[in-house]
């Protein structure tokens, strides 16, 4: 959530930053009434308590005196009605204002290019080379199915489209891959981390899934508790510190945790309906961390880095970019994406987001660090895919794939492969 005090001190700054993030200044302009209303109404409760306790002061002393204080009593009771009427409008006017502002998107960081949508975006680089093959590449799908390995028919026939299973080696492979990337980001300082795959309403309102995004997960409702899927690991790992306030002396603090990740693709319908790029459920291994404000953008660099190095030791072709102000979540204030290499699509696709989203999440879960001074400050929240896991397997199987059907193992999986350097039609059940 952005910073009230922004807004009311920097309106016109804010609003244009804001605008390039798709929100009216009509809608700003909301919020500022409703602020200006809270604003005057807790003027006049302040004033009625100050009544309210002269009133009390003047009633005791009449008591001491022994004089008739009734009628002060009876008023008494009656500014009691009115302030406790203000305080309910001033709960309102809050309600009305927060519910606003919950549906606002975090200030784009300076630098960040402006744009609506994905063709704003800007390349940073592109590394590795792409594959030539001397055969038409089948797509990741075509390859799993031949072998075997994938099967998306018995997946829709368990749990409807958008399921599959894999199998044998499939399934191997997909385990070597995230068991590979967990080490990998364990070396680099993350802590393993196992987190709940539930998580309940505040959670994902801190990390600013909900309330705007409700259609985009699955919930579910049991003993009276309204619990979700998780869409992301960044839900349950972000919110470990919601409500804490973290010794300063320890940021920065990163995590790492693989989990599945549950989502219902509203708004999707038609795009990439076969293969593993858009499921409903999937793998994926998710870097957190936290960070003093004046480390954060350093924090975001180290983290696109520490996704890119996956990729370059899988060896496989991939570029970054940097997201315009379009094209970024909702909680981030700037973004890289990476995208690997998708030879039957002949273009990139993205496998990871790394984004650093400030003090946006920290507000809305109240994530603090100490200061120097022993004084609570703000946090600041990164996320990123250290990778998308099923979509890592999509990219093996389309870059490694050979002419009779077979898959070459990228050498750093091979001890996580048990050995295996080739998935063929022999081996590809085990």
């Amino acid at each position: 959530m952005i910073d009230m005090r922004q807004l009311r001190n920097n309106f016109e700054e804010t609003a244009q930053l804001l605008e390039t993030r798709g929100v009216s200044r009509e809608e700003l302009g909301q919020v500022m009434a409703l602020d200006e209303d809270r604003r005057k109404l807790l003027v006049q409760v302040e004033e009625q308590k100050k009544v309210r306790n002269q009133t009390s002061e003047e009633i005791a002393q009449l008591k001491r005196n022994k004089e008739d204080a009734d009628d002060k009593i009876k008023a008494m009771q009656e500014l009691g009605e009115e302030i406790s009427k203000l305080d309910q409008e001033v709960k309102e006017v809050e309600n009305k204002r927060h519910d606003i502002l919950a549906r606002i998107p975090n200030l784009p960081a300076e630098g960040v290019p402006v744009g609506e949508d994905e063709d704003d975006n800007e390349e940073i680089h592109r590394k590795g080379d792409l594959p030539d093959f001397d055969f038409t590449p089948k797509a990741h799908y075509e390859i799993g199915e031949d072998l075997g390995i994938l099967d998306f028919a018995a997946g829709g026939k368990v749990a409807g489209s958008r399921f599959l299973y894999y199998r044998g080696m499939g399934a191997k492979l997909e385990r070597a891959l995230y068991n590979f990337m967990l080490d990998q980001h364990a070396k680099e300082g993350y802590i393993e981390t196992i987190t709940p795959y539930l998580a309940n309403d505040q959670a994902m309102y801190g990390t600013g899934q909900f309330p705007k995004f409700t259609e985009d997960v699955f919930q579910i409702e049991h003993d009276d508790r309204d619990l979700t899927l998780i869409p992301t690991a960044e839900v349950t790992l972000t919110n470990y510190y919601a409500g804490d306030i973290i010794p300063g002396e320890e940021l920065p603090i990163k995590f790492t945790a693989m989990s599945p990740c549950f989502r219902s693709e509203a708004g999707s319908a038609g795009r990439d309906t076969r293969g593993l790029i858009r499921l409903h459920q999937f793998h994926k291994v998710e870097m957190v961390k936290f960070a003093k404000p004046d480390q954060s953008f350093d924090e975001l660099e180290s983290m696109t880095q520490n996704a890119e190095n996956i990729l370059e030791m899988l060896k496989l072709p991939y570029r970054r970019i940097v997201l315009c102000t379009g094209d970024m979540g909702f909680s981030a204030s700037k973004t890289y994406d990476i995208e690997v290499w998708i030879p039957a699509q002949d273009t990139y696709r993205e496998i990871s987001s790394c984004s650093n989203c400030v003090d946006f999440q920290a507000r809305r879960a109240k994530i603090r660090y100490r200061d120097e001074n022993g004084k609570p400050q703000l946090a600041h929240t990164l996320n990123g895919s250290g990778l998308a896991v099923g979509r890592t397997v999509a990219a093996v199987l389309e870059n490694y794939q050979n002419a009779d059907g077979s898959v070459t193992i990228p050498e750093v999986l091979v001890p996580y492969m048990g050995g295996v350097t080739k998935i063929t039609k022999e081996n590809a059940l085990g």
